[in-house]
């Protein structure tokens, strides 16, 4: 048994790192209706700048994170007026190919800064087991994935508040709602699109740090967006508590049937498990567990 919880608590801790990812996501989809193909090469381009600035300029944590976060501010608003904002009342579509676009340039434009080599990114969290939680309980914790996925709880929580109580927050779900009827109350679109870019870029930023500290910053850290899609599946592209309970149902699911059921039908179910759970849940409820019913009428 505590085998057993020992796996599903370390599948949580990743479920809580995969709902930073779909957190990008959720917000540029709510406040513009457009799938950010992008969100993961934004990921790769925030962990190569924060890399590269260390490297070249010698400079510590906190200043390689705020260059870096202020490059992201940067990228972000210029995505918005330059991609989104000509775009406005196109198919979505067309919206979609642009990010896919986007995200081949994001791509190439990081490696043609920085270079293509694979770099070590150290953040001060050492990958160890808990010695008080392995005396206590005798499960090995890894203190580097406790640390991550308290980093990216409170950042999802504080993200969800912020959305639901402040000003900005209600103007954003007013824009999800009807961009048409939001600005005829007043709410200034192009401000609020820009806004949702910007932190959309600060979440890559946070993701980028994580992930690129766990499997090391390269460009297949552009995939990892790729495991935030079944967590929107199940949790609704347009919501930010869809996107932790998802990430914490893909993330214990995914571990369990990779411990459990992987030695009966072969190894590597964990990097396909979690989109057969999509598969079949689009078959049930399309719209996710906390999505909206939409009907449209013929």
């Amino acid at each position: 048994m505590t085998f057993f919880f020992e796996v599903l608590i370390g599948g949580l801790l990743a479920g809580v790192m995969y709902s930073l990812v779909a957190l990008g996501f959720v917000l540029i989809y709510k406040a513009s209706g457009v799938f950010n193909f992008a969100q993961g090469a934004m990921v790769f381009f925030a962990a190569l700048t924060f890399v590269g600035l260390q490297e070249k300029f010698g400079l510590p944590f906190w200043g390689a994170f705020v260059l870096a976060l202020a490059a992201m501010v940067v990228l972000g608003i210029l995505t918005e007026r330059i991609v989104l904002r000509p775009l406005v009342n196109q198919p979505q579509i067309t919206l979609f190919m642009a990010t896919i676009g986007l995200s081949f340039f994001i791509e190439g434009l990081a490696q043609l800064i920085w270079g293509t080599n694979v770099r070590r990114l150290d953040i001060g969290i050492k990958d160890e087991p808990i010695a008080s939680v392995l005396e206590r309980f005798d499960m090995a914790i890894s203190s580097f994935d406790l640390t991550a996925a308290l980093v990216a709880g409170v950042l999802v929580t504080v993200l969800a508040v912020f959305f639901q109580v402040t000003r900005v927050g209600r103007a954003l779900r007013a824009v999800a709602d009807d961009h048409q009827a939001a600005l005829a109350i007043g709410i200034p679109l192009k401000q609020i699109w820009a806004i949702v870019w910007s932190v959309a870029g600060f979440v890559a930023l946070v993701a980028g740090l994580m992930w690129g500290a766990r499997n090391g910053v390269q460009f297949a850290l552009t995939f990892v967006a790729l495991k935030a899609l079944p967590v929107l599946i199940l949790g609704g592209f347009e919501s930010v508590p869809g996107a932790i309970v998802g990430g914490l149902i893909i993330g214990a699911l995914e571990k369990l049937a990779e411990v459990y059921l992987g030695p009966h039908i072969g190894g590597g179910i964990e990097g396909w498990f979690a989109y057969m759970m999509a598969l079949l849940f689009l078959l049930v409820r399309p719209e996710g567990m906390f999505g909206e019913k939409r009907i449209d009428r013929v």
